[in-house]
């Protein structure tokens, strides 16, 4: 381990569980923006194709998504 990588690790080893997460959502935004549209591109596919998938399996229909966003806009 460099000396950087021990300073950002002992930097963190203080911090409360809700900053630690903060901390990785950090680190997931700077990884994210080092990538190439065609990786950006790939990864947002497979992420709906998960979400299809999951709807599939719960029998979640687009008349059910549609409904839901009435619901939330109509502030039900």
């Amino acid at each position: 381990m460099t000396n950087l990588e021990q300073t950002i690790m002992f930097e963190i080893s203080s911090l409360q569980e809700a900053q630690l997460e903060d901390v990785l959502k950090y680190v997931r935004y700077v990884k994210f923006g080092m990538l190439d549209s065609g990786e950006i591109e790939r990864r947002f596919d497979e992420s709906w194709a998960r979400v299809r998938a999951r709807a599939k399996e719960l029998n979640i229909t687009q008349a059910d998504i549609e409904a839901e966003i009435r619901a939330v806009r109509e502030g039900r």
